[in-house]
């Protein structure tokens, strides 16, 4: 190692990744609570002691370098370690402190915070950071460890992943009261390739669950519109414009209050397990194995939650 990197302070790396997170000196400064003249000179010394450029204008954008991205990644490891440390020695002391990196697909989002609370009941001095996204968004962030832990469904098998299923989630149809099969019993899922199907985008769970499903059923939806959310998908439904196939969990509220009808369709609910998912071989704070301790051990519990969001309550 450079012996001049050991004079890497960690102001110059928070300094650093907050330049890295908005492209832009005026910005970074902004956000540290600095002039702009000192941000430029703790980069400055930064790339001193690195031996090589971080940034560069092309035309009026700032840009990383490939060192600058090597930095990033070895900077962010540097504070996970030091988050780590800072949970170990307040367990030591007899409390969890720390905080959870969480994200999670958005057909899980309304489940989610009911967890979170649940298991800070248990640990008091936990805090959460929590993103909810698309599938396709939730795979690029386990790819560049941006979370502690990510619940979603449909693990990608190609990616050196570690999981394990703590939930069912029920894909169910439903439908407007006034829609023409809301009243009929013992639906076959042929009676779909004559109605308008609300779908949601490419790369979805839910989207790739379904249409794993009609392949196998051999199904051929004649009439679809996309949606981009599961809350879309639901609300379009609520408002009359087609079925929608959707996690039980994401339209329970709208099927207690009478805006949307569950349709009996004998194939169906379509059952699916919500997992959660870390890069294999991870270093795990110990708030993130507490966490996962939990979805492991008290299945009893996040059932009962998960039963909050069903029409069995």
């Amino acid at each position: 190692m450079r012996k001049s990197l050991y004079r890497l302070t960690l102001r110059q790396m928070q300094v650093f990744q907050a330049v890295c997170r908005s492209l832009s000196y005026s910005r970074a400064a902004e956000e540290m609570s600095l002039t702009q003249s000192a941000v430029s000179q703790q980069i400055r010394q930064l790339e001193e002691l690195v031996g090589q450029g971080l940034f560069e204008y092309v035309g009026k954008k700032l840009y990383m370098t490939e060192a600058a991205d090597s930095l990033l990644q070895a900077s962010g490891d540097i504070f996970a370690r030091l988050d780590s440390l800072d949970m170990s020695l307040s367990t030591l002391q007899g409390s969890l402190q720390g905080e959870l990196r969480l994200a999670v697909v958005s057909s899980i989002q309304y489940l989610t915070p009911h967890l979170l609370a649940e298991f800070r009941q248990r640990f008091p001095q936990v805090s959460f950071r929590l993103e909810v996204t698309r599938r396709s968004q939730v795979i690029q962030r386990l790819q560049d460890n941006q979370d502690d832990i990510v619940l979603m469904g449909l693990v990608p098998e190609d990616r050196a992943l570690e999981f394990f299923p703590f939930l069912n989630n029920a894909i169910i149809a439903v439908a407007a009261p006034s829609h023409p099969l809301a009243n009929q019993l013992s639906l076959a899922l042929a009676e779909l390739e004559t109605q308008c199907v609300l779908q949601r985008e490419p790369g979805s769970g839910t989207r790739k669950a379904c249409d794993d499903f009609f392949v196998q059923r051999r199904v051929h939806l004649q009439h679809t519109m996309q949606m981009g959310s599961g809350e879309s998908m639901v609300q379009g439904a609520a408002a009359g414009l087609g079925i929608a196939l959707v996690s039980e969990h994401s339209a329970a509220a709208f099927l207690r209050n009478g805006d949307l009808v569950r349709l009996d369709f004998t194939e169906l609910p379509l059952y699916r397990s919500w997992c959660a998912v870390h890069a294999r071989g991870k270093r795990m704070t110990p708030v993130a194995e507490a966490f996962l301790a939990y979805l492991r051990e008290e299945r009893a519990a996040i059932k009962r939650i998960a039963s909050r969001f069903t029409l069995k309550n």
